[in-house]
């Protein structure tokens, strides 16, 4: 069966996550996706731990494996002329190039958007930065937590009066970043069908994350009051949309709309709250919601939901979740066959489901440092002896198992 990005070749720059997670949603769908490494420990991830028993250390790491299935990896020293060039070369016959360095590093190699429009007018190039290609902070290190604090986001989450949450899962890494690079790219791919040509795909985590904000946002630029931490219905501000402590763990309740509600209140036989839906945090319909909810386990408002419809849901801790009827059913927990592996490695699956043309997420097992070096430049016109020389002069590098890294570089 045909994949719906089968065809497409990606040369991906980037390290570490949301460029890994743009592109693994890429070559889950079939598009040929080329890791671009240097030459020493390559993308830090592959020395996140835990490792795999068996598995060579170079493709052992289980962050790297989650990020990098149906890739191929090569590596190169693109602060060389022969490094460049072989960059160049794998450009003009590539569809997309991802990068996440900072903006202009690229550039001063001679291997920025410019030089690769040059040798490829059709080329996508998607550069996924912290604050963008320009702009006052386009040279500002940052990571996930900074981007959500400078767009407003992280002011939002938590109690009044009390300190901003942070959130479980990287939200400007994937929701701001990886997300929006992969509809950048899929929106050019297909402009370019119109025009024929590529273009550069300016993806800022900080502006992705701010877009999250569309409602609150909305909000404050049509009346003109500052939302503020505490005081937003969807993040805590109303008794009817709020996680609760029952008698051994939590439950959420978001019964948003009056007939969730007032099933929920018919449900408990309490009326008399059905006028108190919207009452705030620390208010005495509040407090008689703590009390109806610490009575009761949560198995057994899991069964008063199931008969009751009105947004009643467990608060499941990862474990619990990774292991439920839902993620079973919906595949979104798989099997890869990792070579030397003693047993199948376990990763999250592709969230995108189509009805034609499913993701395909065991197509290639997670490539070891530089594994598919020589292959990937023999295809781009070199030939044996190049290719041998070019490692020799250590402008490029092979299979690396002895390599050596840390996460936190």
């Amino acid at each position: 069966m045909s994949l719906a990005l089968e065809g497409i070749r990606v040369l991906d720059l980037s390290r570490l996550l949301p460029g890994g997670f743009c592109s693994l949603l890429l070559a889950d769908h079939g598009a040929d996706v080329v890791k671009v490494e240097d030459l020493g420990a390559g993308d830090y991830v592959r020395w996140a731990p835990p490792s795999y028993e068996g598995v060579e250390p170079s493709a052992a790491g289980a962050l790297y494996l989650a990020l990098n299935r149906n890739k191929r990896s090569i590596r190169l020293d693109l602060k060389t002329d022969g490094g460049r060039e072989a960059l160049l070369a794998l450009a003009r016959e590539a569809d997309v190039l991802l990068e996440s360095f900072r903006p202009g590093v690229l550039d001063r190699l001679g291997a920025g958007y410019e030089a690769l429009r040059a040798v490829n007018p059709r080329l996508v190039y998607c550069a996924i930065t912290g604050y963008g290609q320009d702009g006052p902070l386009r040279d500002v290190a940052g990571h996930d937590l900074n981007y959500l604090g400078r767009v407003g986001l992280l002011a939002l989450g938590g109690e009044d009066g009390g300190p901003p949450v942070q959130a479980a899962a990287q939200i400007a890494d994937l929701g701001g970043g990886a997300a929006m690079a992969a509809f950048g790219i899929l929106a050019a791919l297909r402009e370019r069908e119109r025009s024929g040509e590529g273009q550069l795909v300016d993806v800022s985590m900080a502006d992705g994350a701010l877009s999250w904000l569309a409602m609150p946002a909305g909000q404050y630029l049509c009346d003109g009051v500052p939302p503020r931490r505490g005081h937003q219905p969807l993040s805590g501000s109303v008794v009817c949309y709020r996680p609760y402590a029952c008698a051994d763990g939590w439950v959420t309740l978001a019964a948003l709309e009056p007939k969730f509600w007032r099933a929920w209140c018919e449900g408990v036989g309490r009326e008399d709250l059905l006028g108190h839906q919207f009452d705030a945090p620390g208010s005495v319909a509040h407090h008689e919601l703590e009390r109806l909810f610490a009575s009761r386990t949560r198995a057994e408002w899991e069964a008063f939901a199931a008969e009751r419809e009105c947004c009643l849901e467990p608060v499941l801790e990862l474990d619990e979740a990774l292991g439920s009827e839902l993620v079973r059913a919906r595949g979104m927990v798989v099997e890869l066959d990792q070579p030397g592996a003693e047993r199948p490695v376990r990763v999250l699956g592709s969230p995108v489901r189509l009805s034609r043309t499913p993701a395909d997420v065991n197509r290639l097992p997670g490539p070891a440092l530089g594994e598919h070096t020589v292959e990937v430049l023999r295809a781009a016109g070199y030939d044996e002896e190049q290719v041998a020389a070019l490692i020799a002069q250590g402008v490029v590098g092979g299979p690396e198992s002895r390599a050596t890294g840390s996460f936190l570089s």
